[in-house]
């Protein structure tokens, strides 16, 4: 599967921005989908992830309460709206995909890449 991500930008904190990812190539409705995101000098962490039939999510604690992850698998299409952002939250931020898997098992997706697709990134810049 091919994921391409977009809709990042710079925003001012506070502020709020929706990223997506377009999947092609193959059956969407199979793969759990994952936000991951790599700050510079830091390792690429979780940031949400959502089971293939949207029904089980999971978010970092950094991000809960202000982050949400939806799909929509009648346009292959992952979303991550993006609320109340802060300077902390300014990264690159990638997409990921894995057939089969369970939502818990995309937040390991970055430790355990077997079987993972990887978008290309997004960046996210968060001004103070």
């Amino acid at each position: 599967v091919q994921l391409q991500a977009s809709g990042g930008g710079l925003v001012q904190a506070g502020g709020s921005l929706r990223l997506s990812c377009a999947a092609s190539g193959r059956t969407f409705s199979g793969y759990a989908m994952g936000w991951f995101r790599q700050a510079p000098g830091k390792e690429r962490e979780f940031v949400a992830a959502i089971s293939w039939s949207g029904g089980s999510t999971y978010y970092a604690d950094s991000v809960k309460g202000r982050f949400t992850i939806s799909r929509d698998n009648a346009k292959n299409t992952v979303y991550l709206q993006m609320n109340s952002l802060k300077p902390g939250d300014t990264a690159v931020y990638y997409c990921a995909a894995r057939f089969g898997a369970t939502a818990q098992a995309m937040t390991l997706a970055g430790q355990i890449p077997l079987g993972v697709y990887w978008g290309q990134g997004t960046q996210v810049t968060v001004s103070s």
